[in-house]
């Protein structure tokens, strides 16, 4: 089984993308062929400023290493690494209905945030299609809101294959039911586009101020509480033990906690759960000529695999 997830270097990774995305995807290395991509053309989209690119390039492979993704397991690189994907994208356009992509909500979403509009922002599913069928994968590992850009690629491959004979595999997409959607500290779904965020190698100043800041109901210090319908529990229970967190339950329906002492043994259970990992990505980071290896090698695994897809991608429409 081939798998394959990708990830945008356009900002600092948080809580929400270790839980959501990281994690599941490192898991997912002991399951199969694994491949993984910076989506650095992707990021194109939103990011203009270059230095700020390159360095969220490097800081995404640095996270992603330090917790944990072993390179003898996943092919890790650039996606701007393997030339092969781009040329597939324009095959794939061609053959691309307009209503199709004018049915996808991604688009509609970013001009709703203010993200200007443009045309690799309306295609962004054409060039989505082109990672996923580059390698030929089989599975893509996806939140629920992102199952439509897979079952895109589904659409663009059957259609592809049915003008010009089977040169794509037709990936599934793998939703995962455990895959937690992590709130930000407003209550809302944690995200960098609404600044609500706790980096998982945030200052540590700067990561209390964020926890201590998670908006709670107005209930008092004696009142009994509820802990599924409150933002800290919700990442507490993320990080804590199974009877650490049965534990906390109890004390919030038993009245007389307060919502800062919560935050406080939140906090402590951010620092710890990622401190080896924050010694691990400090060890990566003054060793960065190893970093960009496993970028390169992943890259040329990736382009080995795209490369096979794209001869018979040219020689099905006729450019032999």
């Amino acid at each position: 089984m081939r798998i394959l997830s990708g990830i945008q270097p356009s900002g600092r990774l948080h809580i929400g993308n270790y839980f959501g995305m990281m994690r599941p995807a490192i898991e997912l290395q002991n399951e199969g062929d694994a491949f993984l991509f910076i989506a650095d053309y992707h990021a194109l989209t939103t990011v203009r400023d270059p230095a700020a690119l390159r360095q969220g390039v490097l800081d995404v492979a640095l996270d992603f290493l330090a917790c944990g993704l072993d390179p003898e397991k996943t092919a890790f690189y650039r996606q701007s690494d393997v030339p092969q994907v781009t040329e597939l994208t324009w095959l794939l356009s061609v053959v691309t209905p307009m209503g199709l992509l004018e049915r996808c909500h991604s688009y509609k979403d970013k001009l709703a945030k203010g993200v200007p509009a443009s045309h690799g922002l309306f295609s962004y599913p054409v060039l989505m299609a082109a990672d996923i069928l580059a390698v030929q994968s089989d599975v893509v590992p996806v939140g629920r809101d992102q199952k439509q850009h897979v079952e895109v690629t589904r659409d663009i491959a059957i259609k592809f294959n049915g003008m010009y004979g089977d040169v794509f595999n037709i990936p599934e997409p793998s939703i995962r039911d455990e895959v937690a959607v992590v709130p930000g500290v407003d209550g809302q779904k944690m995200s960098k586009s609404y600044n609500n965020t706790i980096e998982i190698f945030g200052e540590p100043g700067e990561c209390k101020k964020r926890v201590m800041r998670i908006v709670t109901d107005s209930r008092g210090l004696e009142d009994p509480k509820v802990p599924e319908e409150c933002n800290v529990f919700a990442l507490y229970k993320l990080l804590a033990s199974e009877e650490e967190t049965v534990a906390m339950a109890e004390r919030y329906q038993a009245g007389g906690l307060g919502y800062g002492t919560v935050k406080k043994e939140l906090l402590g259970l951010v620092n710890s759960y990622f401190e080896p990992f924050r010694k691990k990505r400090e060890e990566l980071a003054a060793n960065m000529e190893y970093v960009e290896s496993v970028l390169q090698n992943g890259a040329a695994r990736a382009r080995e695999e795209a490369g096979k897809t794209l001869v018979k991608a040219r020689h099905a429409v006729g450019l032999d």
